[in-house]
């Protein structure tokens, strides 16, 4: 995995397994963004056994199980869908298509876990809010720059224990390298992709809503752009919003396809906290001129400023406590209320977003 490689993104961490082998079974299929790949280490660590692949492209197949060969290749979708061993089926289609393959995952029995975003349009959501509802089944979204990122997962640590008081302000940036001549037609598709806020926008909101701790918030204003890139016209290489959540807390963010290739990884992803009694602020992937690393955390209170660099040591606790949501019919790793709301947010920013123009 190249740390220039954003759609390849697949990090590694501790072993924290919360389930015997076997116990817990999982089907992967829709292999159409690298960060199934992510998602498929994550559940490894916490135990799970992936038993099948499936994707109608034998190429997509073939890759994955170089870096996942126990896993078996399955003949069909139906295969997985029908086997009663497996509980989870975890899937990276195109945006426009999650929400079909998750309702369709769901009516056969099982939890579905799709790539960000899981919704493309609200009309999509609102089908699925009914689906799961009917079924029981749950509807997970792999948020990774919260749930994949060390520094984000101790941020949240801090923020629970008080650190910095109440939450008031977030602002995230989320800059992503482009990479054009390896991108599928799709992601220049915006009926495909659904557009930048609703896509690498979905990362930003949920950070929100977890880091104030609101349930709710409003959409102030949002607006995307197309700056650099004519010949792609449906892409959307610029967006940003704001938002104040039912706490009253706010939130700024922009997201753009604007790394520089000098960076040495593929975004400069960071998020400031301001609370009442401190601040933090998350540098996800590198410490620009200073450290290669990622997740540095700088926490700033009344008696001190620590710099905590963490790699390796924190781990991604969300994908064990899923597991067990899922064995126990819990929510601790993430609600489901939580989901459809950070997916709702960031629809509403892209359908409401001024489009500037040269």
């Amino acid at each position: 995995m190249s740390a220039n490689d954003g759609m390849n993104y697949a990090p590694k961490g501790k072993i924290n397994r919360v389930v015997e082998p076997g116990e817990f079974v999982v089907g992967v299929t829709a292999l159409d963004h690298g960060h199934i790949n992510g998602m498929s280490n994550g559940l490894l660590e916490a135990g799970a056994t992936i038993k099948y692949v499936y994707d109608a492209d034998p190429e997509k197949v073939k890759n994955y199980l170089e870096s996942f060969p126990e896993v078996q290749a399955a003949e069909s979708l139906e295969q997985i869908l029908e086997d009663p061993e497996i509980k989870l089926v975890a899937a990276a289609a195109v945006p426009n298509l999650r929400s079909e393959l998750g309702n369709r995952v769901m009516r056969a029995g099982k939890d579905y876990f799709t790539d960000k975003t899981g919704f493309t349009t609200t009309a999509q959501l609102e089908e699925t809010k009914r689906v799961a509802a009917e079924t029981g089944r749950k509807y997970w979204v792999y948020f990774s720059e919260r749930l994949h990122v060390e520094g984000a997962v101790l941020a949240g640590q801090l923020i629970k224990e008080g650190k910095i008081g109440r939450v008031l302000q977030v602002t995230g940036f989320g800059p992503h390298r482009l990479d054009k001549e390896k991108r599928p037609e799709w992601f220049f598709k915006k009926e495909q992709y659904g557009g930048i806020l609703a896509d690498i926008g979905s990362h930003q909101i949920e950070q929100f809503l977890y880091f104030t701790g609101n349930e709710d918030a409003k959409v102030i204003h949002s607006k995307v752009a197309n700056y650099n890139n004519p010949e792609t016209p449906e892409l959307e290489d610029y967006g940003d919003a704001t938002l104040v959540g039912e706490n009253g807390a706010t939130f700024f963010f922009k997201v753009d396809w604007f790394t520089p290739d000098g960076l040495g990884t593929w975004g400069d992803g960071r998020t400031f906290i301001t609370g009442t009694e401190g601040t933090i602020e998350i540098r996800k992937y590198i410490n620009v001129a200073t450290e290669e690393t990622g997740d540095h955390v700088f926490l700033v209170t009344k008696d001190s400023e620590e710099h905590h660099s963490v790699t390796g040591k924190v781990g991604f606790p969300f994908f064990g406590e899923m597991i067990l949501d899922i064995i126990n019919g819990t929510e601790h790793a993430m609600t489901q209320e939580h989901i459809f709301k950070a997916q709702e947010l960031c629809l509403l920013a892209q359908e409401q977003a001024m489009r500037i123009t040269d």
